[in-house]
């Protein structure tokens, strides 16, 4: 069974993140995932853990399509994948308008065909092909890495949808998700078909006040699952009706009422929370209806997340 961290830690500087790296393989954890939104980039924390342990799997989850241009997302790979050879996954994924046009001021490309062509000029570059030609959403003009890397990394897809998770499925090593229960788990399992790895990054609280991780909840999910990507990934799950209140309240611009309207059941749905002990068991529930590698993601509450972290590993007493 994988297990996976995602870093760096909310409010823990990089630097401070190297005794735990050291020690998260002897306790069980598997991998090491990095975010990529408005802190740090998905490289370079996983740059450093790669110096900091030799055990752990890398992984980006995601590294935006639209962002950065084919060229210079291939060179930031292959130099990862050179570095930790064998062991690093390269997620990527088409991100939102809000991050790639609002934050970057890049345009927006139609995200399917954009990512599948993004993930095909990766597949020829990293094997140490000349990319030369068009593309649906892009030309290349005589590319080649200097140097491809001795072993690809594999390339998983961010995957919300039946669309992308198809797509993942025929041309990707896996898929990725975010913001799902864990029974939602089967029926994204059931649109990438078994032969795929699924992971997902799950949102963890730990802590017995199960009002503060509500709390806390009801802020995330107002700001992530009101964005487009987000909501359709919801109404295709079937929870469109339960989040309808809080989408109009967001859409009205009164943010305080949109986080009320959040129903408890979602909250606890999407929100893991409890004691250790509790979390594991219930991460151990997605994984029990197909999640291949659950990436935890700790919510600050208050306490050390660097001991947070090792109270959630899978070798842990809690």
């Amino acid at each position: 069974m994988r297990w996976g961290l995602t870093v760096p830690l909310t409010g823990v500087p990089l630097r401070d993140h190297r005794p735990l790296v050291a020690e998260l393989a002897s306790l069980g954890y598997t991998d090491l995932w990095s975010a990529e939104v408005a802190g740090a980039d998905a490289f370079t924390p996983l740059v450093l853990a790669s110096e900091w342990d030799e055990r752990l799997r890398l992984g980006t989850a995601v590294v935006p399509v639209h962002t950065r241009g084919p060229a210079a997302l291939a060179m930031s790979a292959a130099a990862l994948a050179e570095l930790a050879p064998g062991r690093f996954v390269l997620g990527i994924g088409a991100s939102s308008e809000t991050i790639v046009t609002g934050w970057n001021g890049i345009a927006y490309d139609p995200p399917l065909a954009r990512t599948r062509d993004v993930l095909r000029f990766l597949r020829q570059a990293f094997a140490g092909e000349r990319v030369d030609g068009e593309f649906d959403s892009f030309t290349i003009q005589r590319f080649r890495l200097e140097k491809a890397p001795d072993v690809p990394p594999a390339i998983m897809l961010a995957a919300l949808r039946p669309q992308m998770l198809k797509l993942a499925a025929r041309e990707a090593d896996g898929a990725i998700t975010n913001w799902l229960s864990a029974d939602d788990v089967r029926q994204v399992r059931a649109e990438l078909g078994p032969d795929k790895e699924l992971a997902a990054r799950i949102f963890v609280c730990v802590t017995e006040d199960a009002e503060m991780a509500r709390n806390i909840g009801r802020y995330l999910i107002a700001t992530y699952l009101t964005v487009p990507g987000y909501a359709a990934f919801h109404d295709w799950l079937g929870r469109g009706a339960a989040m309808k209140e809080m989408r109009e309240a967001w859409a009205a611009g009164d943010r305080n009422a949109a986080m009320a309207a959040v129903p408890i059941e979602v909250l606890d749905d999407l929100i893991v929370h409890g004691t250790p002990d509790e979390c594991r068991d219930h991460i151990g529930r997605y994984v029990a209806n197909g999640l291949d590698t659950p990436i935890i993601a700790t919510l600050p509450t208050g306490t050390d997340l660097l001991d947070t972290a090792r109270a959630l590993a899978p070798l842990s007493l809690g």
